[in-house]
């Protein structure tokens, strides 16, 4: 694998600490600012839906800039809105920031994707997205869960301080490692958009929606779960955040191994698996041991997922991939802020804090739902291709020649 793919990662890894580590440090903040845990949670949503907005946003931006120099400025947009939420002074800065940090996060793991993606040959594209994934879920194993020990030990300010040295880190691995390429030529609105009237691109889309929604339905409110119900202490959400870290980063590198060999059957296991474990959750968030398990089965089975879904995504968009590529990372956090919102409702409605894992549960079936109506369409046109080449008529004879 290319060096270059170490600086995507490096990158990914501060993305992916900010993004997580508030879920670690939800009581702390909303201690802070007088608001309640559901209310709380909207610095997950508003992360979420600035991913939306921002993913198709500045990677259009993009394309009036080399790959390498837009990476560039969206880790600098990244530190600065990590410093924003480390001195917001209330409640409405500190998601402001969160949002302006979140609009780096679309469009750099979406032009990561392409530039990763043409560094390898195609049989080791699936492999090339997964390895710069990997900073993403080592944030998970490392980043998270010394930014939730720091945020609990010293103030959840200092977490988001010590993040944004991280995109500092990042922007400068970016400048050194990855290499100068061109400004993507010949790039028109009209072309990108075009890829989304391909209806398996959209039904990647929704699968990513649904089924990396049934994660943070549960993940988004780990802390309470797990100090109310399963009756560990505060301190100890960190380890059970590194567990699902562990998790998060053998389900990537396996869905990316085996996504480069049968894609849809990855999907199969992933989906239908997650959706299995998010049910019983409920059960075993009751134990300690048995919620540690699950939560490590859950970042497996969850990111699993991620490697398939975004090669689907650049398969079936090959023409114009970097703005479906931006945009299905959106559709990742449109997938957390649609489950970090229903699981607040669900807590909110008194249901306890369990109640998450049900939604999460669904929207992982929903997602599986989709996989297989996927891989039953494209078996169709293929198919039908087939057919119509079969029976179509031979070229007719050219003419034999006058006989004279």
């Amino acid at each position: 694998m290319p060096l270059a793919l170490l600086a995507l990662a490096i990158g990914a890894f501060g993305i992916g600490t900010t993004e997580f580590v508030i879920m670690g440090l939800l009581p702390e903040v909303a201690a802070d600012f007088q608001v309640s845990i559901p209310t709380a949670g909207f610095l997950v949503t508003g992360y979420a839906l600035g991913v939306v907005i921002g993913a198709p946003l500045m990677t259009l931006l993009g394309t009036r800039v080399s790959r390498k120099r837009m990476l560039m400025i969206l880790m600098a947009l990244f530190v600065v809105g990590n410093v924003v939420s480390a001195t917001a002074p209330v409640f409405g800065v500190m998601l402001a920031g969160r949002v302006i940090a979140s609009l780096a996060h679309g469009a750099f793991f979406g032009i990561g994707s392409v530039v990763a993606a043409d560094l390898v040959a195609p049989h080791k594209k699936a492999g090339a997205i997964a390895m710069m994934f990997t900073g993403l879920t080592v944030a998970n194993v490392v980043g998270v869960p010394l930014g939730t020990y720091i945020g609990q030990s010293v103030g959840w300010r200092s977490t988001f301080f010590v993040v944004a040295g991280l995109g500092v880190i990042g922007l400068l691995g970016v400048a050194r490692l990855v290499p100068d390429q061109p400004r993507p030529q010949g790039v028109r609105l009209r072309h990108e958009l075009a890829a989304f009237r391909n209806v398996q691109v959209l039904l990647a889309m929704a699968m990513t929606v649904l089924g990396f929604g049934g994660v943070f339905a549960a993940i988004t409110y780990i802390t309470p779960m797990m100090t109310e119900i399963a009756g560990y202490s505060p301190s100890s959400v960190t380890w059970l955040l590194v567990l699902f870290g562990l998790g998060m980063v053998g389900g990537n590198l396996l869905g990316g191994k085996f996504a480069d060999r049968r894609l849809m059957p990855m999907l199969y296991v992933s989906l239908g698996g997650l959706a299995v474990v998010l049910s019983l959750f409920t059960l075993t968030a009751h134990d300690k041991i048995a919620a540690a398990v699950t939560i490590f089965l859950i970042g497996g089975l969850g990111f699993a997922t991620v490697p398939p879904l975004q090669k689907r995504v650049l398969d079936q968009a090959a023409g114009a991939p970097t703005l479906a590529s931006a945009v299905n990372i959106g559709a990742f956090n449109l997938g957390n802020a649609l489950s970090a919102w229903l699981g607040g409702m669900v807590i909110a409605a008194g249901l306890g804090y369990t109640a998450p894992n049900w939604v999460g549960a669904a929207l992982a079936a929903s997602a599986l739902v989709l996989a297989v109506v996927s891989s039953t369409l494209e078996r169709r046109t293929t198919t039908r291709s087939r057919l119509v080449a079969t029976h179509a008529p031979e070229p007719a004879a050219a003419p034999a020649a006058a006989r004279h």
